[in-house]
């Protein structure tokens, strides 16, 4: 029985005497019973193998006390096939022993169900447009941005994994002051100069000036000869597309692709700019005063009105934000997730402002803000960067760790708090070494299989669940039933770390069945269904490890 079967048993043992009117029940109505009644397993095992307080929430609607609603809870459920016993505890908390046989036949519902054991549907039919990353066109991906990379990639697998339509957009900013300070770096590398004062530093600067030359002299042009203004404007264009597609390539050999690269710049020259602000200004969501016209976003949260068109008669950088959200929404996002760095709060009344100007709730959108990341060696700050001269970029974490511990490292944190990355840790491949535990555990569940298939051990010859029965097998099938909950929390928290984490707790249940129970008979023992059925287990483990691990955007080695 998986923790979904217990839940749509409870909810039916309430509607069922709700339905018959109980006394129990006191005045509840079907329509106060939840969709979803939640089932956790208990911290300890004494207390069974599943708990829920839905009594304890319910029994104030009914007008009854939450023991007597449990009791008659308990009464019923204990009726229920596959339910060995079950205990009302406390104020109202009901506690749940599965039959043997039930609680293993989950390592045959886990290997039937495959990759998609633990998916849902419940946000199908929602587009959620998330949007992450974002960085300046100014530089190579620096080690915040390769955070947000992992979190934001595994974070657009976990909501896809749960039903949702998921579009994931890079907004590359390539309007403004940033960009001509990025120009004029070039330049000055070019002719041998030292950046400006407020220039862009680094190796990668030269890198991509030298390529711009080459292919100016490749079509017969000299770049230097030419009047200042004219070649730092080639060095714009041409600069940036070369620097745009390092960002690309990198990223996507860190395994993170986008559907939509979205071209800030082009906002201003299509027009839709103009377009938004004349939208807010004939709905009266801007008003003018000294000059300018201002936003609102005071009434959000924040702690000053923003200005959209400054007095010059320039639209300020939030109009650009305003046309942006616009966009999305017109192209069929139902939810809006920015992700976007530590120094960004202020965007968050600033965005869902400008959501309210157009007629929308703010609840379309959601900000997420991630804090730093640092990269530390015998618990000293590394700084390895050549290229970029000043901060440790994706392309250094790559080459010093590898991708799959760089991804993992980066997205088993809550991002709102700051990560030290240790390079020594994740270079081990010991159990110290979170991603080499999770994938080790993986490459043991494929060892079983190939060693019990030598020893004549095959899965479709039997299947005991009721053999289920050592700790470590316990265990093991808690933290695989766990797995579907974890999931969804991912989901509706945005917050894939949850996953990575739930690998390691059942990563570490699958060690220690390891090394208590064998699937390979030994020397002349015989082959029985202890052995075939605990395939099963094993089968079940490397399933959810491989789906588990996907999501996270690590690879699942069947050998290391």
């Amino acid at each position: 029985m998986t923790p979904t079967e217990l839940s749509d048993a409870v909810r039916t043992c309430l509607l069922e005497a709700v339905r018959e009117r109980e006394p129990a029940v006191g005045s509840l109505t079907a329509e106060q019973v939840p969709a979803q009644v939640r089932v956790e397993r208990p911290r300890s095992r004494e207390h069974g193998d599943w708990a829920t307080n839905v009594a304890l929430q319910l029994a104030k609607k009914g007008g009854v006390a939450p023991r007597d609603l449990a009791g008659a809870l308990a009464a019923r459920l204990g009726d229920v096939d596959g339910v060995a016993s079950v205990d009302v505890a406390g104020p109202g908390f009901l506690n749940v022993v599965l039959s043997a046989s039930a609680a293993g036949e989950l390592a045959r519902t886990v290997v039937e169900a495959g990759a998609t054991y633990g998916t849902s549907t419940r946000r199908a039919g929602n587009c959620i447009n998330l949007e992450f990353i974002s960085a300046n066109p100014t530089g190579p991906v620096h080690l915040g941005g390769a955070r947000w990379g992992a979190v934001g990639d595994a974070l657009a697998r976990v909501l896809a994994a749960t039903g949702a339509d998921v579009v994931r957009e890079y907004y590359f900013n390539d309007h403004g002051a940033q960009i001509d300070r990025f120009a004029r770096s070039l330049l000055a590398r070019a002719h041998g100069r030292p950046a400006p004062e407020d220039g862009y530093g680094g190796d990668y600067v030269g890198e991509i000036a030298a390529q711009v030359l080459a292919a100016a002299s490749a079509r017969g042009e000299d770049l230097l000869a030419l009047p200042e203004p004219e070649a730092q404007e080639v060095f714009r264009h041409e600069g940036v597309a070369l620097m745009f597609e390092e960002v690309k390539r990198d990223l996507h050999d860190f395994g993170v692709d986008f559907d939509v690269w979205f071209h800030e710049d082009s906002l201003h020259a299509s027009g839709a700019v103009d377009a938004a602000v004349a939208h807010l200004k004939a709905s009266g969501s801007l008003y003018e005063a000294d000059g300018a016209w201002w936003l609102r976003t005071t009434d959000h949260g924040d702690d000053k009105d923003r200005v959209v068109i400054k007095s010059d008669g320039q639209p300020a950088y939030v109009a650009g934000d305003l046309a942006y959200l616009r966009d999305k929404r017109s192209r069929g996002a139902d939810l809006c997730i920015y992700m976007l760095g530590a120094d960004h709060h202020g965007y968050i009344s600033r965005l869902k402002a400008a959501a309210a100007a157009f007629g929308d709730d703010p609840a379309v959108v959601e900000v997420l803000i991630g804090q730093m990341v640092n990269l530390v060696r015998d618990g000293e700050p590394v700084r390895m960067s050549k290229r970029n001269g000043t901060v440790v970029t994706l392309q250094d974490l790559v080459e010093a760790v590898g991708v799959d511990a760089a991804r993992y490292s980066l997205s088993r944190s809550s991002v709102d708090s700051t990560i030290d990355v240790d390079l020594d840790v994740l270079t081990r491949r010991t159990n110290e070494n979170p991603v080499f535990y999770v994938q080790y555990a993986h490459a043991r569940c494929s060892g079983v299989a190939r060693n019990a298939g030598a020893a004549g051990v095959r899965r479709e010859d039997g299947f005991d669940p009721a053999l289920l029965t050592h700790p470590t097998e316990q265990a093991v099938l808690a933290a695989l039933g766990e797995y579907p909950r974890v999931l969804e929390q991912a989901a509706e928290l945005r917050e894939p770390h949850r996953v990575a984490r739930h690998l390691e707790v059942l990563a570490g249940a699958f060690h220690k069945w390891y090394d208590e129970c064998r699937v390979a008979p030994l020397g002349e023992e015989e082959v029985t269904d202890v052995h075939r059925t605990r395939l099963w287990l094993a089968e079940a483990v490397r399933t959810v490890l491989a789906a588990g691990l996907g999501l996270v955007g690590v690879s699942a080695p069947e050998r290391m």
